[in-house]
C-alpha cells in the first residue's frame, strides 16, 4: 500500500512540475508598449489622403460597475479610468487622424493665456477638429460562461477551472460642421481566465496525515481587454468611413 502511495504522490508531483508556469514571477523592468498586431496590420493595409483632425473630449467608463470581491465591498472601478489617453495614442499610431488635445483643454488654454500676458507675440487660435470622436467603455458582464474538470481518487486529485467576461464599447464619429453622426460602430472582448490546482490529501498511518497542494492562475488583463476592444472599434470605424465615402485613402 505504501509503495502505491509513493507511486501516485510522485505522479502528482510530476504533474504538476509538468504544468505550465508563469514565466514572468520575478521583478520585470519597465517596457515601451509595442504597436499591436491590430493597429500594424492598419498601417500597412491603407493610409489616408490626408490625415483628419480630430478631437476627444473624453472616452468615458458607462458601466458604473466595481470590481467583484468575494464578500468585500470594494470601490475600485472593473474597467480602466485612462481611455480617453488610450484612445488619443491610438489615434495617433493610426495614422489616419490628427488628434487635437480637448481632455485637458483648460490647462492648454491657461498656458496660453500666460503666453500671451507677456511680451510674446500673440499665439495664433487654436486648430479646429472636422470630426469629434464620442463613446465610451458601455458595458463590463462578469461571468458569461464558467465551467472546469476535475477527478480525485484516493485522496490524489487535480482540477481545473475557467471564468470569462466580456467587455463592450461604443465609438461614434461626429462631423463638427453638422453634427451629424456619420459613422457609428461596437466592439466586444472576451475577458479570460484560469485557475488549475492538484493536490493529495491522505492517511498514510493511523495518526499521519500527508497533505499536499499546488497550482496557479492566470487573468487576462482588463486594461489590455479594453484596449483591444477599442483598437477593433477603430478600425471598424475607419473602414466603414471608406465604405461610405466620408474619407478616402490612398490610391
Amino acid at each position: 500500500m505504501r509503495k502505491v502511495f509513493l507511486i501516485l504522490a510522485s505522479l502528482v508531483m510530476s504533474g504538476c512540475a509538468l504544468m505550465p508556469k508563469p514565466t514572468d514571477i520575478n521583478i520585470q523592468p519597465a517596457e515601451i508598449d509595442a504597436p499591436s498586431s491590430t493597429m500594424t496590420a492598419l498601417k500597412q493595409r491603407q493610409l489616408p489622403q490626408t490625415r483628419i483632425p480630430v478631437s476627444v473630449y473624453a472616452f468615458r467608463d458607462q458601466t458604473g460597475q466595481y470590481k467583484p470581491q468575494a464578500n468585500v465591498s470594494s470601490f475600485s472601478t472593473a474597467v480602466t479610468q485612462g481611455a480617453t489617453s488610450m484612445l488619443t495614442q491610438m489615434l495617433l499610431e493610426s495614422g489616419w487622424f490628427l488628434p487635437m488635445e480637448r481632455e485637458n483643454l483648460q490647462n492648454l488654454l491657461t498656458e496660453r493665456k500666460i503666453y500671451n500676458s507677456g511680451d510674446n507675440k500673440e499665439l495664433p487660435p487654436l486648430s479646429e477638429a472636422r470630426l469629434l470622436l464620442e463613446g465610451g467603455i458601455i458595458s463590463y458582464d462578469t461571468n458569461v460562461s464558467t465551467g472546469g474538470i476535475g477527478a480525485e481518487y484516493f485522496g490524489i486529485g487535480a482540477s481545473e477551472l475557467y471564468r470569462e467576461d466580456q467587455v463592450s464599447v461604443y465609438l461614434r464619429a461626429v462631423d463638427v460642421y453638422s453634427g451629424q453622426v456619420l459613422v457609428s460602430v461596437s466592439a466586444n472582448k472576451k475577458v479570460f481566465s484560469q485557475e488549475l490546482r492538484a493536490g493529495l490529501f491522505r492517511y498514510v498511518s493511523l495518526n499521519r496525515l500527508a497533505e499536499f497542494e499546488g497550482g496557479y492562475s492566470t487573468n487576462e488583463p482588463v486594461q489590455l481587454s479594453v484596449k483591444q476592444a477599442m483598437e477593433r472599434a477603430l478600425v471598424e470605424l475607419i473602414e466603414k468611413g471608406l465604405e461610405m465615402g466620408y474619407w478616402r485613402a490612398e490610391s
